[in-house]
């Protein structure tokens, strides 16, 4: 895993094999359903979450990776979300590319859903510095659930890469990144019964939002992008402020709020501003919850 680098010749030959001729300038792409873009009806083994353990070591060919968690809110609000950044997934990387400053970022792709009540509510690839980035978010299963408590399981990202990733970055002192996207309001937390049956981890009690985020932020700089389209739920609940006052006073500035046809930018720009980030104090990975 990790192998490889990005090229966009790569990308255009795999877009247009999977998604028609026209795909490399998308001109048929954008007239995809979401169904004929994330074609899978049920979770991928490429992406169950149980039991694993995602590895981004340091390589000849790479040797100061910077691992990314894009983390996707699969709910039914935000299949335009996703698709966006599917179809931008080449652009995004030239622009990591082209900044000249993260040679070595390695992508992990996640999908997030609600714990509670979904079927498939974590999935997760492996880190992957090639088009094997866009063959991953092909195998995300787009759901579509979510449940009516104003919120996704959105922290199940900061949990994976905290307890599920061993990352060779952290022995140099340096950050992971992660970004999850959605438009509902950030999780209190998440149920450790929940963990148990999708994740197999054995928790001693549900994992607060709080406490979770202080371990992880030490091992990953933490980013949210609110999506406000005029399908989301940001553009609907969010008149009086909530989702914003939800999760600003937790990520301050690294809270973000984005068009669907500004996610590109804001994507590779996290990135590339994080690229140089230090591990402050390290996080144990033998924590009590």
């Amino acid at each position: 895993m990790g192998g490889g680098a990005w090229t966009s010749t790569a990308f255009n030959a795999y877009t247009t094999a999977t998604k028609g001729m026209n795909a490399v300038n998308y001109a048929s792409y954008d007239r995809l359903t979401i169904q004929e873009a994330f074609k899978a009806v049920s979770i991928h083994k490429d992406l169950n979450p149980m039991n694993v353990m995602r590895k981004c070591a340091d390589t000849e060919e790479h040797p100061f990776t910077v691992p990314v968690i894009l983390a996707l809110d699969v709910t039914g609000s935000m299949g335009k979300a996703a698709m966006e950044v599917s179809k931008k997934l080449g652009q995004i990387m030239e622009a990591i590319y082209e900044s000249g400053s993260v040679p070595d970022v390695e992508f992990c792709i996640m999908a997030i859903g609600d714990l509670y009540c979904d079927r498939a509510p974590v999935q997760i690839s492996q880190f992957e510095s090639d088009v094997r980035i866009a063959e991953h978010l092909d195998k995300v299963y787009f759901e579509g659930g979510g449940g009516g408590n104003a919120y996704e399981s959105y922290t199940a990202a900061w949990y994976m890469g905290l307890r599920h990733c061993d990352l060779d970055c952290w022995k140099r002192g340096k950050k992971g990144i992660i970004i999850t996207m959605g438009d509902e309001k950030i999780n209190p937390y998440l149920q450790k019964g929940e963990i148990h049956r999708f994740i197999g981890d054995n928790l001693q009690g549900d994992v607060e939002t709080k406490g979770l985020y202080e371990e992880a932020c030490k091992k990953f700089d933490i980013h949210h992008i609110s999506v406000d389209d005029i399908h989301s739920s940001y553009s609907h609940y969010n008149h009086d402020g909530a989702i914003d006052r939800s999760w600003a006073p937790v990520l301050g500035s690294n809270y973000h709020v984005s068009t669907i046809d500004g996610l590109q930018q804001m994507i590779a720009g996290i990135v590339t501003g994080s690229a140089d980030n230090a591990v402050v104090t390290a996080a144990s990975n033998e924590i009590s919850w």
